[in-house]
């Protein structure tokens, strides 16, 4: 997403990553990655069940992991497009567009 970050922008999206990572992990790896958009974390993995992208295996440390997913949601916060899967930034630009 951060490569379509610009594009997206323009369109007025604001991309916000959740991760069940703490902060700690997040921001590192946002900074391994380069990532500029926020990532905000849910450890307790709430927003990530209300999202329906809790994946039913721990991950390695025993925690509860999160499958990828993006979401498009409207100023009042409605959800107008999703897709469940792995993440493809130029998808999530053109139906950004559509929404316009």
């Amino acid at each position: 997403m951060q490569r379509t970050l610009g594009s997206l922008q323009q369109l007025g999206v604001r991309p916000v990553a959740i991760s069940a990572d703490t902060p700690e992990e997040s921001r590192e790896m946002c900074r391994k990655a380069g990532i500029t958009f926020p990532v905000l974390s849910d450890t307790k993995v709430e927003a990530i069940r209300q999202y329906d992208l809790l994946i039913a295996q721990r991950g390695q440390d025993g925690r509860e992991i999160s499958g990828p997913g993006e979401f498009l949601l409207d100023s009042s916060g409605t959800v107008r497009w999703r897709k469940l899967t792995e993440m493809h930034p130029r998808e999530i630009t053109e139906a950004a567009k559509v929404l316009q």
